[in-house]
């Protein structure tokens, strides 16, 4: 059963053949049990307002993030020119998840015209199923639509329910670390405090902002430190007075602009903080949040992320997730061998890959993965290099000729079917301009630069992208698992319907998620993520000997399991 949304002039929607006016629409939705697979012009659009409703949605298609996945994709053949103008569902973006309280008004209003409000979803639903029937590899496509709409209907529950937050906590972290709070227009006491020394190292008037990189790298300059830029790894390289309390300063700004007071303000209420995540925000499939920095928690805030009274925190991170992928992708076995262990379990592949005698130690290793996968060819990563493409050569191989399309200025495309970019104007101009009759050797130089940066981008692409859809389909499974888990019998509290009583995710980042359960349920929820875990192997690896072993932690505090 696969019921299309689809809006109407008049305020209704159309589902079946039938208008549902939207008041009723969680009713139907509730009606059609989890049997239903919904289909819909934008999950942010419909599923917010389910939720408030109490309604949870088992199945979805997102057409909006299905047509972008598809439109780019090299597996398929899209109809019509290549290079024909953006249409209305190249342009549709996610609607806001914070735009209103009221439930009614969580449902997009439909426009005024006598037509169906905006783009329609029947007929584009009818294209993107053609053009996935006569691809290939369709089977791929299917699991990467399947696991995208997985993802956003995921997004927005974590929204409603929300990652458990203490601001008093917070607040007392924030005056530990900085200082009172202080009046507006003014620094925190250790900001100021550090402010004074750093001008004194500098011999810097009172006046000197080190608010403002242009004035304090002036000051820099004049006292001769050295520093060219504000880099810490530049920084932590000179020995000048100026450089520890200009690093601690870095730090400390950077809490206070990013997660201070304001922040607190602004993105908790009623214990709880919500961030909007942009599924697929990044071109590999990774996700990006429109505000609250979801992606990027410090450790010194998370001691105010706690779980309620009868309920705690199940924590799992997957353990060096893009080399796995890369074995798995390369059909490297002796890079997947690596990975196991001599134990079988694989906890960590860059002590399997020591063992396995390609390189010393652990941190040659993981130089030199990362070397491999993002195109680092210095250094400690360039001289590992040599050694790990003889022992996985499969795997390496497979990379670098991801990094030559690119400077061919082709498009690769991951394990599922999400494809590259073509580079822009900029890359063309500079390959262009090396073949003019009057093209010297600054312009064959610049060429030359911006095809090795677009291939490193296209080496990362494949396997970052790849993971991405790992991931993916490990956050679809454990929704899925938490679900069939049931609820416990706890008194009211801050977890909303549908969720009341049950696990459910709160918190993902790439390769990382938090589980918020009742604590009775903390040992069924380990054992299901790390079930989901291996059934995402499973989904796009088939029976390839490659292991996913998470790191999986139990605790009352987030600051407590990292």
């Amino acid at each position: 059963m696969q019921p299309v949304v689809v809006p109407q002039p008049d305020g209704s929607v159309r589902v079946e053949g039938r208008r549902v006016a939207l008041g009723e629409l969680p009713s139907v939705v509730a009606a059609a049990g989890a049997a239903a697979r919904w289909t819909w012009d934008d999950t942010n659009r419909w599923y917010p307002g389910l939720l408030t409703a109490g309604v949870r949605v088992e199945r979805a298609h997102d057409l909006r993030l299905g047509h972008r996945i598809l439109r780019r994709s090299a597996l398929v053949s899209w109809p019509g020119p290549a290079d024909a103008p953006p249409g209305p569902w190249d342009t549709l973006a996610p609607a806001p998840l914070t735009s209103s309280d009221e439930p009614a008004m969580l449902f997009a209003a439909p426009g005024p015209s006598g037509d169906v409000p905006g783009p329609d979803p029947v007929a584009e639903l009818a294209v993107q199923d053609a053009v996935v029937a006569g691809s290939a590899a369709a089977g791929r496509l299917r699991l990467l639509l399947a696991a995208e709409s997985a993802g956003a209907l995921a997004a927005v529950e974590m929204y409603h329910a929300g990652l458990p937050w203490l601001a008093d906590v917070h607040d007392a972290v924030l005056t530990e670390t900085l200082g009172p709070r202080p009046r507006l227009g003014e620094r925190p006491a250790r900001l100021e405090e550090l402010a004074h020394r750093i001008r004194a190292a500098l011999g810097a008037p009172a006046g000197l902002n080190p608010d403002s990189p242009r004035d304090l790298l002036r000051a820099i300059e004049r006292a001769g430190v050295g520093a060219r830029t504000l880099r810490k790894w530049e920084l932590e390289r000179l020995d000048h007075p100026v450089v520890e309390p200009l690093l601690e300063y870095k730090s400390l700004y950077r809490l206070l602009t990013a997660n201070g007071w304001a922040w607190l303000e602004a993105w908790v209420r009623d214990g709880r903080f919500r961030s909007e995540y942009v599924v697929g925000g990044v071109v590999t499939g990774r996700w990006a949040s429109s505000g609250g920095g979801a992606l990027q928690l410090p450790k010194s805030v998370r001691r105010a992320v706690v779980a309620d009274p009868g309920w705690t925190f199940v924590v799992a991170d997957a353990a060096q997730l893009e080399p796995r992928v890369l074995a798995a992708m390369a059909g490297d076995e002796v890079m997947a061998a690596a990975g196991r262990g001599p134990d079988g379990r694989g906890a960590d592949m860059y002590a399997g890959i020591v063992a396995s005698g390609a390189v010393p130690t652990r941190e040659l290793a993981k130089v030199g993965m990362l070397g491999a996968m993002y195109g680092g060819t210095t250094g400690s990563s360039g001289q590992v290099l040599p050694r790990l493409a003889k022992t996985f050569p499969r795997s390496l191989a497979f990379v670098d000729d991801a990094a030559r399309a690119g400077e061919r200025g082709e498009i690769v495309t991951t394990h599922l079917g999400r494809s590259s970019p073509l580079p822009g104007a900029t890359w063309h101009e500079a390959q262009s301009g090396a073949y003019q009759d009057d093209a010297g050797d600054d312009d064959v130089a610049k060429a030359r630069s911006y095809a090795r940066s677009w291939g490193r981008f296209t080496r990362n692409f494949v396997v970052q992208g790849t993971a991405a859809e790992w991931a993916l389909c490990w956050l679809a499974s454990i929704r899925r698992r938490l679900w069939a888990l049931g609820a416990a019998d706890l008194p009211d509290g801050l977890v909303p319907a549908p969720f009341a009583g049950r696990p459910h995710l709160v918190f993902f980042v790439h390769d990382e998620i938090v589980v918020h359960t009742p604590a009775e349920f903390a040992d069924a929820v380990a054992a299901e993520v790390q079930a989901a875990a291996a059934e995402a192997g499973r989904l796009l690896f088939g029976d390839f000997p490659v292991r996913f072993p998470l790191s999986v932690a139990v605790a009352t505090s987030y600051a407590d399991a990292k």
